[in-house]
């Protein structure tokens, strides 16, 4: 089957959450038989029009808009353009896919825009969702315009059942939606392996993410109150040399001033993606304490390091993490509560080994990237078996 990937603003090639997400994703499908072209926004002059990846992927580089990275939310002025090239390329270029599979808000106005014009089936994926609110200018707002697009695709491919509540809380059928989890690269993240120098003789705390108050590290650095001999490392946001300026880390390294933690807390900064499986090797626990219903990759990452997780008992985690077999989960911003599960962790070995025994073999069973493309290709035979129908009646 010939896959078109839509993902303006998160190409394939670099690193990130989407970005990964997409080249994981298509070199799944690849390797399982199918046929994928990944359109991206071209945003420097210098870039090759197509590039191929080592995984046989095909990389396409639109013209839209300017040649500069434009920040996501900034995109929607150029999709018109955007769906109109995709549309000339799949109608001029000598290949035409049999489904279009779109990532993000943006990418899926493109992919109905352009796909409408040839009757092509749309798949949307859209990874996070805008807050819900209503227009002030007489504009759709973000929600409004993820509302119609869910609606007006052939199917929206979630990634956990929260994301599905949050869906249908904005007016997306249910019958619409089909739950896919992200899939984790096991044979990158492993339990074998360098990992990063630490202090042997303190046990460690791991956390990634951006430096937002949503992700909860405030909480996990009040947390360290009831873990005493335990220091917390947190891998995210700006680089290094930026870390001084940065609003975030300011505001959590004047919090462990101020509960005397600071000489127990460590804040590293943005590392190389080829950097983290040492990152989570390195640590004893992972701590992903959200305030949100999300599941970010950097906790089935680290349980296919082989660590076990405590984290919040919010959306995606509470589907990732079994709680009391390859971790434990506990009410989030509840700094209190936090604390004392780190503590029964850090100080009862026995446990943790057999928690990051069992987060190993879920991260392997149930989320590898083989089994997350076969179950998206289901998604795909079904669509485009659904617009062969329709069109056959049509004609009958």
């Amino acid at each position: 089957m010939r896959i078109a990937m839509i993902s303006e603003h998160a190409s394939p090639l670099g690193d990130g959450g989407q970005q990964t997400h997409v080249a994981e994703l298509s070199t799944a499908l690849a390797e399982l038989g199918h046929e994928v072209r990944v359109y991206t926004r071209r945003d420097e002059p210098a870039v090759a029009e197509e590039v191929t990846t080592p995984g046989g992927i095909r990389v396409v580089h639109v013209p839209a808009g300017p040649l500069r990275v434009v920040p996501p939310d900034l995109l929607l002025p150029y999709m018109g353009e955007f769906a109109q090239r995709l549309t000339e390329k799949w109608r001029d270029g000598g290949w035409e896919p049999d489904v279009v599979h779109a990532h993000f808000w943006t990418s899926g106005l493109a992919a109905v825009t352009a796909a409408r014009q040839l009757d092509l089936p749309v798949v949307q994926s859209f990874h996070e969702l805008g807050a819900i609110e209503a227009s002030t200018d007489g504009k759709p707002s973000r929600s409004g315009y993820e509302r119609a697009l869910g609606r007006a695709v052939d199917q929206v491919v979630a990634q956990t059942q929260g994301e599905v509540r949050d869906l249908v809380r904005i007016g997306v059928p249910r019958t619409q939606l089909t739950v896919v989890p992200a899939g984790v690269n096991s044979d990158r993240f492993t339990p074998e392996g360098p990992a990063v120098e630490r202090d042997p003789g303190r046990p460690r705390i791991l956390s990634v993410g951006q430096l937002v108050e949503r992700k909860g590290f405030g909480d996990v650095v009040q947390a360290m109150r009831w873990v005493p001999e335990a220091e917390v490392v947190v891998v995210g946001g700006p680089s290094p040399e930026q870390l001084p300026a940065d609003p975030g880390a300011r505001t959590l390294r004047a919090l462990a001033d101020k509960l005397h933690v600071a000489d127990r807390f460590r804040l590293v900064g943005r590392v190389p993606a080829a950097d983290m499986p040492g990152w989570y090797r390195s640590a004893d626990l992972y701590v992903p304490a959200p305030w949100q219903e999300e599941l970010e990759a950097s906790a089935l990452e680290a349980m296919a390091c082989g660590v076990p997780i405590v984290g919040s008992a919010m959306g995606g985690l509470t589907e990732a993490v079994v709680d009391g077999l390859t971790g434990d989960l506990v009410p989030a911003r509840d700094p209190r509560a936090l604390g004392g599960a780190l503590r029964r962790l850090v100080n009862d070995k026995v446990r943790r080994f057999a928690y990051a025994t069992a987060a190993l073999d879920r991260a392997r069973q149930a989320y590898s990237w083989r089994r997350v493309a076969a179950q998206v290709g289901s998604v795909y035979a079904a669509v485009a078996g659904r617009r062969r129908d329709s069109s056959a009646e049509a004609l009958a």
